[in-house]
């Protein structure tokens, strides 16, 4: 006879996600410790636009020579600079409440790998549908969409937290994760066309990187499924 007994393995420590965090902020402070004209010169050195990885008379050599000299490493690069306060903010905010329940469910190798290939992919797209070689797309607004995306594909049935300003009072609700996301999804699409900030806000890379995000966490539930049974000891 076997009999199943629960696990005593405890759950595997959360890093992936602090990591991040950590290195996004590190690298902002490094970065506004230099003067403005640094700056920007960091923007199109490090950016994924900088120079122009699609520039050039033949698209093809471009790609190549970017392979060859290093400079299609600018797609994940970019991911660690910031324009501004706002915008690191913004997605420090997003990857926690996002990016902690993500990589507990699908492991904190699998959690880095869907931030770095999803953001290098939004960038890239970014790249292509803006097709200027002297603008800089930065930041990880598309890494974290994707994070986004992977979350909703993970827990479709979750409700998340919203204080709604009710006049004079603020309420506290629970939404479904669907709804909220699928409306932040809806926006990203439309603003992409008439967005506020239009030219300025890469919002091609949100898109691609929280259709990245969905995909990736589809293909891999079976691994995911996989690990989960070995925390619980069968």
């Amino acid at each position: 006879m076997f009999v199943s007994l629960p696990s005593r393995r405890k759950p595997s420590m959360r890093w992936a996600t602090p990591l991040l965090f950590a290195a996004l902020w590190l690298a902002f402070l490094w970065m506004l410790g230099r003067p403005d004209e640094a700056r920007r010169s960091l923007w199109l050195a490090w950016g994924a636009l900088g120079r122009g990885l699609a520039g050039g008379t033949n698209a093809w050599d471009a790609w190549v020579g970017a392979l060859q000299d290093g400079s299609v490493l600018r797609l994940f690069t970019a991911l660690f600079l910031h324009a501004d306060w706002a915008h690191l903010l913004g997605n420090l905010v997003f990857l926690l409440i996002f990016g902690l329940p993500a990589e507990r469910a699908m492991g904190a190798w699998r959690f880095l790998l869907l931030f770095l290939a999803g953001g290098a992919i939004a960038n890239l797209a970014a790249v292509v549908a803006i097709d200027d070689p002297y603008r800089a797309v930065i930041g990880a607004s598309g890494a974290v969409s994707a994070v986004i995306g992977a979350y909703l594909a993970l827990f479709p049935g979750a409700r998340l937290g919203v204080v709604l300003p009710l006049g004079l009072f603020l309420e506290f609700v629970r939404a479904p994760a669907f709804l909220l996301i699928g409306i932040w999804a809806a926006l990203q699409v439309v603003f992409a066309y008439i967005g506020p900030a239009f030219g300025a806000v890469a919002w091609a890379a949100h898109v691609t990187g929280f259709l990245f995000g969905v995909l990736f966490a589809l293909l891999v539930r079976a691994g995911i499924a996989r690990r989960m049974r070995r925390q619980k000891g069968y």
